[in-house]
C-alpha cells in the first residue's frame, strides 16, 4: 500500500490556481502543538509555504471523535490523523478509507507540576502511591473517545502486574467511577460505560491536551498524558516504567494482556502507541491531502514532530 502511495503521490495534480483550497485536517488533540500550534515551525506552517494558494484548517478532538466526525456525523476531511493507527481500519475500513499509514510514535507518563501536591516526593517506583493519597486529584481523557483516556486505563491495570500489587486499578479507577475491570481468560478486560461518573477525586475530559489547563490552574494535580504533550507545555512528569508506558515493541506481549472495552462494544488492545493517518475516500481534495500526508512523513515533516518531543516513524510505513 505505501507503494502505491508513493505512486500516487508522485502522479498528483498541481496547485497553482489564483483562488486559495481550504485543506481540512482532522486531528487528534495530542497532534495539536506539532500540526499548527504557535511554534515558528508547524506542519501547517511548512505546508502552506509549500503551497501558498493552501489554507490549511485544522480540526482537533479526541482520536476516536475524530473519525466519527467523518463516518457518523457527516463532515469531510481532506486528512485524519488519530494517536491510535488501529483506529482507522477499525472504524472507516471500508466505506471511508481503505488505507494508512504509521507515522509517529509516544509514550504515556504522569504529568504534574511544581505546585501538585506531593510533587517533591513523587518518582517512577512511588507514582500510583502518590495517586492514592486522598488529598490528591488527578484526570485522564475520557476512553469513549480519546486513545490516551483508554491507555491510561491499561497503564493502570499493568502497573498491578508489574508492581505485584493487585488493588491499584481498584484504588484509583473503580473506585472513583463506573469503570470496571475483570480477569477472562488471562486477559484483564476493563470496561468503561457511557456515564464514567468520576469522584471528586477524578477529572475526565474529552481530549488528553484539556487537561494541561487543570495542571496550570492547579484544579488537578497529575494527568496521564503523552509524553510529547508534556514535553511541549513544559510540564514536569514521571517516566512510567517500559513495561507500562505502551512504548515499546519488546513488551507488546505485555501490553496485550490488556483490553478496553468501550461504550460503543468496540475495543482497544494494550499494544505500543503508533500514531496513524490516511484521507478519506470522500474528502473534498484528496489530491492535496495526499500532499499533506506526504509533507508528514518527508524529512522535512519528521523534524518537525522531532522538534516537538514526538519520535516519528522513520521511514513511516504503510498499512
Amino acid at each position: 500500500m505505501f507503494c502505491l502511495l508513493g505512486t500516487v503521490l508522485a502522479g498528483c495534480i498541481g496547485v497553482g490556481t489564483p483562488q486559495k483550497v481550504e485543506l481540512k485536517v482532522f486531528h487528534a488533540g495530542s497532534l495539536a502543538v506539532p500540526f499548527g500550534g504557535q511554534g515558528n515551525v508547524t506542519m501547517e506552517k511548512a505546508f502552506e509555504e509549500k503551497y501558498p494558494n493552501v489554507d490549511v484548517r485544522l480540526e482537533s478532538a479526541g482520536s476516536v471523535a475524530t473519525i466519527r466526525k467523518v463516518t457518523d456525523v457527516g463532515k469531510t476531511a481532506d486528512v485524519v490523523a488519530v494517536a491510535d493507527y488501529s483506529l482507522i481500519p477499525k472504524l472507516m475500513y471500508p466505506e471511508y478509507a481503505d488505507w494508512h499509514v504509521m507515522f509517529a510514535k509516544n509514550k504515556m507518563v504522569l504529568a504534574y507540576t511544581n505546585q501538585s501536591r506531593h510533587a517533591n516526593e513523587i518518582n517512577q517506583d512511588n507514582w500510583y502511591e502518590i495517586l492514592r493519597q486522598p488529598d490528591v486529584k488527578f484526570g485522564f481523557s475520557n476512553p469513549n473517545t480519546d486513545p490516551c483516556g483508554y491507555r491510561s486505563q491499561m497503564v493502570c491495570q499493568l502497573v498491578e502486574l508489574h508492581y505485584n500489587d493487585s488493588k491499584i486499578f481498584d484504588d484509583l479507577i473503580a473506585n472513583n467511577t463506573a469503570i470496571t475491570g475483570r480477569l477472562e481468560n488471562d486477559t484483564y478486560i476493563i470496561t468503561v460505560p457511557d456515564d464514567i461518573s468520576p469522584s471528586q477525586r477524578v477529572s475526565v475530559r474529552d481530549k488528553s491536551v484539556t487537561l494541561v489547563t487543570g495542571l496550570e490552574a492547579g484544579g488537578l494535580d497529575y494527568a496521564f498524558e503523552y509524553q510529547s504533550v508534556a514535553k511541549q507545555h513544559g510540564l514536569m512528569f514521571v517516566e512510567l516504567p517500559s513495561q507500562i508506558d505502551l512504548s515499546s515493541v519488546d513488551y507488546a506481549d505485555t501490553y496485550k494482556k490488556v483490553q478496553v472495552v468501550r461504550a460503543s462494544g468496540e475495543a482497544a488492545t494494550g499494544s505500543p502507541i503508533v500514531y496513524g493517518m490516511t484521507v478519506p475516500k470522500n474528502a473534498d481534495h484528496p489530491e492535496l491531502g495526499l500532499k499533506f500526508v506526504e509533507f508528514v512523513i518527508s524529512s522535512e515533516g519528521q523534524d518537525i514532530m522531532e522538534s516537538y518531543g514526538q519520535p516519528p516513524i522513520v521511514p513511516a510505513v504503510g498499512g
